[in-house]
């Protein structure tokens, strides 16, 4: 499964991006006022904040070894589909969408939507990708400069 720790930078950015683009133009699409009774701010931040520069350290600290491009961008397709898919899930089941922002756009809007999204949080594993290959290989860069001058 090491090849799913490369998805973590693409899900994290996408989280972190969606959340706060919706909460800043209208909060109640993504995080209803209701939540503030059951779910501390600091929480909130914990899930929805924190996680971008916890993500940015570890990327950091972390070489990842990221598959070939087309297994990443399958890998991170299926769980986008798979989000979708139990999000629907819960809407048949229940009658309420996870996100209340879905429950204002058309079903061809949601495709739309959900195709979007599918685009943008492939965009993020692949600047996760290039930012993952640009740390470390400069990192490598500087080591092997290191080592030159020490022989």
């Amino acid at each position: 499964m090491t090849w799913l720790r490369g998805c973590t930078f693409g899900c994290v950015m996408f989280v972190v991006t969606m959340f706060w683009a919706l909460y800043l133009y209208d909060r109640d699409l993504v995080y209803p006022r209701l939540l503030d009774n059951f779910i501390p701010q600091w929480l909130n931040h914990g899930m929805h904040t924190t996680v971008l520069p916890f993500i940015i350290i570890e990327m950091r600290t972390t070489h990842h070894q990221y598959p070939s491009r087309p297994c990443g961008l399958i890998a991170v397709c299926s769980f986008a589909v798979g989000y979708v898919l139990w999000m629907c899930w819960v809407h048949h089941v229940t009658g309420v969408w996870v996100y209340p922002l879905l429950e204002q756009i058309s079903p061809l809007a949601k495709v739309a939507f959900f195709s979007c999204l599918t685009v943008l949080i492939n965009i993020y594993y692949v600047l996760g990708e290039i930012l993952n290959s640009y740390i470390w290989d400069c990192s490598k860069c500087v080591l092997d400069t290191d080592k030159a001058k020490a022989d």
